[in-house]
């Protein structure tokens, strides 16, 4: 019986030990960046997140060719951070279908090596392209920050694409209150570019739960306006 014990615990043991460590989670690795002309450039953010217990190292990353370069403004994540990886494709001289690949090393033992895409097409008949506009993406619309304790500052980046295919202008961004600001990392977002607006939530003399929205207006002309939405359910702090 008590070989079957220890047993038992070392198997225990090793399946704990299996999950514990840096863990590496991309939400999407692909972007579709559809039809372009012959010398635009393509941006694309991919959000990079540590769902381990320990700190995540980035050890490299890979472009499939020189046409293709990144951004990363940090290589090493705490438990729960997310980092904002941003995939830059140049056009020039491409033409006809495209997937270009990104390889990211970390230190995650069980999936060191992952990767994102860009995919598309690429067009020299400029007539293929003219009827351009933009188009106003926000694949997040809502993100609950939970449990929070009176006073706390709490913040979100909320990811924007432009899918379309002519320049997108964000012409105001509202608050429904003046505990809660909200700042777009750029005004114009060109075609297949991505970018974010972050949000703070000042959460004050405020308790229970509270939900506060912000209204982002661009010059997409069949989708202006997207509402986005905050929560958090707010404890009072003890004196």
């Amino acid at each position: 019986m008590q070989r079957f014990l220890v047993i038992v615990l070392l198997c225990s043991s090793l399946v704990f030990a299996q999950l514990q460590g840096p863990k590496i989670f991309l939400p999407a690795d692909t972007f579709n960046f559809g039809t372009v002309k012959d010398g635009e450039v393509v941006k694309h953010t991919f959000p990079v997140v540590n769902k381990g217990d320990d700190t995540l190292k980035i050890t490299g990353v890979y472009p499939s060719c020189g046409c293709t370069a990144f951004d990363l403004p940090k290589k090493e994540l705490l438990p729960g951070e997310t980092v904002l990886l941003t995939a830059i494709f140049n056009t020039a001289g491409k033409s006809g279908s495209q997937s270009k690949v990104i390889s990211i090393g970390s230190n995650d033992k069980n999936n060191s090596m992952v990767r994102v895409f860009l995919k598309g097409s690429i067009s020299t008949d400029t007539s293929a392209l003219s009827h351009k506009k933009p188009k106003f993406v926000m694949p997040e619309v809502q993100f609950d920050f939970g449990s929070a304790k009176e006073g706390d500052v709490l913040t979100h980046s909320f990811l924007i694409v432009n899918e379309g295919t002519d320049d997108l202008n964000i012409l105001d961004v509202k608050t429904s209150c003046g505990c809660t600001a909200a700042l777009p990392s750029t005004k114009v977002l060109r075609p297949k570019e991505s970018g974010s607006v972050s949000v703070e939530f000042n959460t004050a003399n405020r308790s229970g739960k509270v939900v506060r929205t912000i209204t982002v207006t661009t010059d997409d002309p069949e989708a202006p306006s997207k509402v986005l939405t905050i929560s958090a359910d707010i404890a009072k702090r003890e004196n």
